[in-house]
């Protein structure tokens, strides 16, 4: 089944270079920001809407069932750790990439916060879904299957480097999107997750990220008002979820 995730690659791909055309033709005509904004999250909403389908829908299970079963047949008691690290390979190739000089969209700090806020959003959503659907994993270890957690980490991740490097070249957002696509096929090759599951953590985890580029901007602009000028924004973790911190000088 490994054409399942080259396929799932070009659609992704295919995905990048669309936003990047549409970012182009939006640079010389004139095309309303609700449309744009609009349009961004219909890929990972499809995600999103497939791996709810496939909880009702009968041959969407099969699909989750046949893709276990293949994977098992072809791969007979494959275990790694390498996904719990290659979720986060995304995220410091963004970091590596800015203390190598090439300049992203936003400075370090603004960067930081963005990427905390886009996890914030996809955290809340995957323990959300995963409470309310009680879905048993492959392996029968808890009922924590849907949706992929691991699988929206990288994906939030893969976006947030597309979004920081999409004007700098269509590469970046290639080899993020690579490994947040291998992250998902090692979830299920270790028998912890379901084709649904992971689906759905990809459209979680880019819908989060997109989310977190519309909405800092507000959250910065109202945070720093005419009021508090000299207020400083920055990314905090406290009680195992991330967030946001103000600090006002009070000279």
């Amino acid at each position: 089944m490994k054409n399942v995730f080259v396929l799932m690659l070009h659609l992704l791909v295919f995905q990048l270079y669309g936003q990047q055309k549409d970012s182009l033709i939006a640079a010389t005509k004139p095309v309303s920001i609700l449309q744009r904004k609009s349009a961004a999250y219909i890929f990972p909403a499809g995600l999103l809407g497939y791996g709810i389908l496939s909880q009702e829908m009968k041959p969407l299970k099969m699909v989750d069932h046949n893709i276990r079963s293949d994977f098992q047949e072809d791969y007979p008691g494959f275990h790694t750790h390498l996904d719990d690290k290659l979720q986060y390979m995304p995220v410091a190739s963004v970091y590596a990439l800015g203390f190598a000089g090439i300049k992203g969209q936003h400075n370090f700090i603004d960067k930081t916060a963005l990427y905390f806020l886009s996890n914030a959003i996809m955290g809340l959503s995957v323990d959300a879904l995963k409470t309310a659907s009680h879905r048993l994993r492959p392996d029968g270890s808890d009922y924590r299957a849907f949706p992929s957690g691991h699988t929206a980490t990288a994906f939030a991740a893969a976006e947030f480097m597309w979004q920081e490097y999409k004007d700098v070249s269509l590469w970046y957002g290639v080899a993020g999107y690579t490994m947040a696509t291998a992250t998902g096929g090692l979830r299920m090759l270790n028998n912890k997750h379901w084709f649904s599951d992971v689906v759905t953590g990809a459209g979680i985890g880019i819908a989060s990220t997109k989310l977190s580029y519309l909405l800092y901007p507000i959250i910065k602009k109202q945070l720093q008002g005419k009021k508090h000028e000299g207020l400083i924004v920055v990314p905090t973790y406290q009680y195992g979820s991330p967030g946001l911190a103000a600090t006002i000088p009070l000279n």
